[in-house]
């Protein structure tokens, strides 16, 4: 699988690493991408999500239910 953020779609980039020299060669930036437990649409499920998304609140996390006897 792709390291591709679920919610916004964003993945890894590629371009030119520039030395001092102004010698080119390729590269790749890649996303932060971090696979957790998410709410979505009423379900909870494993996704994988930049943490963007995470910040800027567009999935929101599982509640953890205490069970106290």
């Amino acid at each position: 699988m792709a390291m591709r953020c679920e919610i916004c779609g964003k993945e890894g980039r590629s371009g030119n690493k520039v030395s001092h020299s102004n010698k080119k060669t390729r590269r790749t930036w890649k996303p932060n991408i971090q696979k957790i437990r998410v709410e979505h649409n009423g379900i909870i499920k494993r996704m994988k999500v930049c943490t963007q998304c995470l910040k800027s609140g567009k999935v929101k996390r599982p509640v953890k239910v205490k069970e106290t006897i």
